[in-house]
């Protein structure tokens, strides 16, 4: 098992993970330092607690943005898929009413 070393808010904190994460762990927790100073530049030194947890929130917030965009082109993947069946389905109506109308055509010329 592997560990990394991710500094936050200007504190270091060792921490585990699977073999070959090191580097996305990493990342992650630059992202978190970097909210973290944002969160600062705002409301100031407030302490770690309470910077953490603020923190959270606004994570999970964006986290909780992107889940809806994802049900919103979820749901606008199912209405396409919708729209194309429908369209399949008219198309194959329109075919029988052209070769209905075509036979109907050909009886006249017979008469």
């Amino acid at each position: 098992m592997a560990q990394v070393n991710v500094e936050i808010n200007g504190r270091k904190y060792q921490i585990a993970c699977d073999d070959g994460q090191e580097a996305h762990l990493s990342r992650l927790g630059t992202y978190i330092d970097n909210r973290v100073d944002e969160l600062v530049a705002a409301v100031g030194q407030i302490g770690d607690a309470r910077l953490l947890v603020m923190v959270s929130l606004l994570v999970a917030d964006e986290l909780s943005d992107a889940y809806a965009e994802l049900d919103v082109a979820r749901s606008a993947d199912d209405g396409a898929s919708a729209l194309l069946i429908a369209e399949e389905k008219l198309s194959a109506k329109m075919e029988g009413l052209a070769d209905q109308i075509e036979s109907i055509a050909e009886t006249f010329e017979q008469a």
